[in-house]
């Protein structure tokens, strides 16, 4: 896909690549291995990882046995992916997929949505999606939510400094949140939009899960994420409520899973 020179300045940092390895990121990365885990189909299936950055999916996918090709807009993303054994990886636009129709078991896209502002052109990816995978084969989608901004400038103690005040304000107004400088600009999704998206690329009856909860935002996140039995407990309670719909919106990151009709 396309991506505009702020995105592509914001990836080019190569920040992406630690994201989920290190720090509270490994919530988002432990819960959505949790979820797809108990979705995807037994491998050996073939997944198609689209905007699948530098390989932090892909690598755990083809450990659990998976075959797996991963497109990236990014040309960075692309050659760090490239150098992980046991992958296909190559540039592609998430609207446009360079595959036949029924090619794959399975298409995630855990990245493109946040950043096609127009919904025209995440129904797009999303038919896409659909039109690569197999009848009855899964798409997964990752969004930002709404309220990911507020949340997370309070958090990192920036909420009062007032570029990063009005842009958490503008994203709660319209959903597009424009980050100072080289920061993160993304489209934040309500929880009730998704669907709707779905539906209209031809995935109906779509099922949403909450990935972090609130958990994300406690000061003490770190400390559970690094002992592993405390890490336990949190991603079995988190599980618990994955689905609570009047929760639905305080996780930074909502994965909304549908199949492809036979």
């Amino acid at each position: 896909m396309t991506v505009t020179p702020e995105v592509l300045a914001y990836y080019e940092q190569d920040r992406e690549d630690g994201r989920l390895r290190t720090g509270r990121g490994r919530l988002e990365l432990w819960r959505t291995q949790d979820v797809l885990r108990r979705a995807l189909p037994s491998p050996p299936a073939r997944v198609l990882d689209v905007g699948g950055g530098t390989g932090v999916h892909a690598e755990w996918l083809v450990a659990d046995g998976y075959e797996v090709e991963l497109l990236d807009p990014v040309p960075l993303h692309v050659e760090r992916a490239g150098a992980l054994s046991g992958l296909t990886a190559r540039l592609g636009d998430a609207r446009d997929l360079p595959l036949p129709d029924a090619s794959a078991d399975a298409v995630l896209l855990l990245g493109p949505l946040y950043h096609l502002a127009d919904r025209a052109d995440r129904v797009a990816a999303l038919a896409e999606a659909r039109r690569v995978v197999r009848p009855g084969g899964l798409v997964a989608a990752a969004t930002i939510n709404r309220y990911a901004a507020v949340h997370d400038m309070v958090h990192l103690g920036v909420y009062e400094q007032e570029q990063h005040r009005l842009a958490a304000r503008q994203a709660l107004e319209n959903g597009r949140l424009l980050g100072p400088g080289q920061g993160f600009s993304a489209y934040l999704h309500e929880p009730e939009e998704v669907p709707g998206e779905f539906a209209d690329a031809g995935l109906p009856g779509p099922a949403r899960y909450g990935l972090e909860g609130a958990f994300w935002l406690y000061g003490d996140v770190n400390d559970w994420l690094d002992d592993p039995e405390r890490r336990r407990l949190m991603l079995d309670a988190q599980r618990t409520l994955e689905r609570v719909p009047s929760l639905l919106g305080v996780s930074g990151h909502l994965l909304t899973l549908a199949r492809r009709p036979a």
